[in-house]
C-alpha cells in the first residue's frame, strides 16, 4: 500500500512511519515541525535527543534500504494539503498532525483558539483533499479516549444504540471531553463522520489511550532513529513523569486523590494498531471507531507500581489537582475491535518500567526539574476569587 503519515516527525508519527515502511508499504511523511516549536516556546526538550527530520529519513534509508517520501507544510494551508495528497496518491492516510496536549490547550485563550483552529481546520482541509483527489482513500485518524470523559456507563466503541420513548436508533457515543484539546478531537470526529455519511468517504477513528514506552523494533535499530521522550507537565505522559521523578530522587506527583482511571497502551501496540487499521480498511461510507487501549489503571496505582519497581526509596506526593475532573469514577471500556483484527498486546509490567530507568539515568542532565510540576490550571480563565476557586 501507499500510506501517507501526517505528523510524522512526532512521538508516535515517526515510529509509525518506520513500522509501516518495515512492513513493506510505500510511506510518505509529512510535518510542519510545530511540535519542535512548542519545545522552543516552553523552554523544554525531549529527554532523548532526536535528529532533524532530514537526518532521520537518511538514517532510515541507510539502516533499512527503504525510502520515505517527505512533505513539509501545514494542513491549515488547503492548497498545500491538497497538493500533497494528489502528489503522493495514497491508499491510506494516517493523521497525527494535531496539537495533542490538553494542558497546552488550557494555558490561555490564545492557546485554546490555536489548538481548535489548527486541529479542526487542518482536518477539514484534509477531508476536502481526500474527497477531491480520491474518495476511496482510507483515513486513519488518531482520536483520544479523552473524548468520552468518564461517564457512569460502559464506553462502547464509538457508537451507542439508544432507545427513547419506545424508538431505537444507533448514534455516536455521547462525548464529555475534559479540555479544549479534547473538544477539538470531538469536533474532528463529528466532521469525519459527516464526510463519511454525506460524501461516502471511509475512515477509522482510533480513540487512543495514554501511550507509554519509548522503543519499537525500528527506532531501536540506530540511535538516529530514536523518537521523542516527553516528560514535562504540558506534553509529558504520566508514566514518563513518574519514572523520571523516581530516578531524580523526587516525589512522584499525583494530581488530587489519584483515583482517576485512564486507558493505556504501549508504543509497540500503537504502531501495530495503525498497521492493522490500514491493512483492513473501513468500507466506503463507513465511520469506524476503535478504542485503542489495552488496559486501564488508576493513577495512584501507577505511581505505586513505579515506586515498587525502582531500586531505591521513592515517595508519592498528592498535589492539588490543576485539572477539573472526577477523581473517583466508574470506568469500563469496550476495546475488542483491534484484537479481532489480530492485535496481541504488550501489557505493562515491571520489566518494561525497569528498562526505562537506565534510559533516564543516561540523559538525566537534560531534565528540567521545574518542568515536571504543573503550571497550567483549568480554571485559569476565571477571576481568582474565592467563588471561582
Amino acid at each position: 500500500m501507499r500510506i501517507l503519515v501526517l505528523g510524522a516527525d512526532g512521538y508516535l508519527g515517526w515510529p509509525t512511519a518506520l513500522h509501516l515502511s518495515a512492513a513493506g508499504h510505500e510511506v510518505g511523511v509529512l510535518d510542519n515541525f510545530a511540535r519542535r516549536g512548542y519545545d522552543r516556546e516552553l523552554g523544554v526538550e525531549s529527554l532523548v535527543p532526536i535528529e532533524s527530520f532530514d537526518a532521520r529519513i537518511r538514517a532510515w534509508q541507510e539502516v533499512s534500504g527503504r525510502t520515505l517520501t517527505p512533505y513539509v507544510g501545514d494542513l491549515t494551508d488547503a492548497e498545500f494539503t491538497t497538493g500533497a495528497v494528489r502528489g503522493f496518491r495514497p491508499d491510506a492516510i494516517v493523521h497525527f498532525a494535531e496539537q495533542r496536549a490538553a494542558p497546552y490547550s488550557m494555558i490561555d485563550q490564545e492557546h485554546a483558539v490555536y489548538t481548535q483552529s489548527n486541529n479542526v481546520v487542518g482536518t477539514l482541509n484534509l477531508l476536502y483533499a481526500i474527497a477531491e483527489t480520491d474518495p476511496g482513500i482510507h483515513l486513519v485518524k488518531l482520536g483520544t479516549m479523552g473524548e468520552y470523559g468518564t461517564p457512569n456507563i460502559d464506553i462502547e466503541e464509538g457508537w451507542l444504540e439508544v432507545t427513547h420513548n419506545g424508538r431505537t436508533d444507533r448514534m455516536l457515543y455521547p462525548k464529555k471531553p475534559g479540555s479544549f484539546y479534547h473538544l477539538s478531537k470531538v469536533h474532528d470526529s463529528h466532521n469525519i463522520e459527516f464526510a463519511c455519511r454525506v460524501w461516502g468517504l471511509r475512515a477509522t477513528d482510533l480513540n487512543q489511550g495514554i501511550v507509554y514506552g519509548h522503543r519499537t523494533e525500528q527506532t531501536a535499530a540506530d540511535p538516529r532513529l530514536a523518537t521523542r521522550f516527553d516528560y514535562d507537565a504540558v506534553f509529558g505522559t504520566v508514566l514518563n513523569r513518574f519514572v523520571i521523578q523516581a530516578v531524580l530522587g523526587r516525589p512522584l506527583t499525583v494530581y488530587g486523590g489519584g483515583g482517576q482511571t485512564r486507558g493505556m497502551i504501549e508504543i509497540r501496540d500503537t504502531v501495530e494498531c495503525i498497521r492493522l487499521a490500514c491493512e483492513n480498511p473501513a468500507a466506503a461510507g463507513e465511520f469506524r471507531v476503535f478504542n485503542q487501549m489495552t488496559e486501564s489503571f488508576r493513577i495512584d496505582h501507577l505511581a505505586k507500581t513505579v515506586a515498587e519497581a525502582y531500586p531505591g526509596d521513592v515517595r508519592v506526593d498528592h498535589l492539588d489537582n490543576p485539572r477539573v475532573e472526577q477523581e473517583e469514577h466508574y470506568y469500563h471500556v469496550v476495546h475488542s475491535g483491534l484484537p479481532q483484527l489480530g492485535l496481541a498486546p504488550h501489557l505493562l509490567s515491571n520489566t518494561l518500567i525497569e528498562s526505562l530507568f537506565p534510559l533516564v539515568a543516561a540523559h538525566r542532565g537534560r531534565v528540567d526539574a521545574d518542568a515536571l510540576l504543573p503550571g497550567v490550571r483549568w480554571r485559569g480563565a476565571l477571576p481568582q476569587t474565592a467563588d471561582a476557586a
